[in-house]
């Protein structure tokens, strides 16, 4: 599997426990959070892809730079 795959699918698993966890803590419905730990992902990918097409078109120059590429910080591998 490539690197950036795996570390897609495990940042996708880390961001789903931590909406699951934070739902759950608030209303204690597993219900409930396991139905926002899905369905918010799926909106942010939405938003996602609309910023991204605001972002070149008014932005910047169209490059999915990572912000520490940006701001001069080395990003965490």
């Amino acid at each position: 599997m490539p690197r950036e795959l795996a570390k897609t699918l495990t940042y996708l698993a880390v961001h789903l426990t931590v909406g699951f966890t934070v739902v759950y803590a608030m209303t204690g419905s597993i219900a409930l959070a396991g139905g926002i730990a899905l369905i918010e992902p799926c909106c942010n990918a939405v938003a996602f892809f609309f910023h991204e097409r605001a972002w070149q078109k008014w932005g910047g120059t169209g490059d999915s730079q990572p912000v520490g590429a940006l701001t001069g910080m080395a990003e965490p591998s």
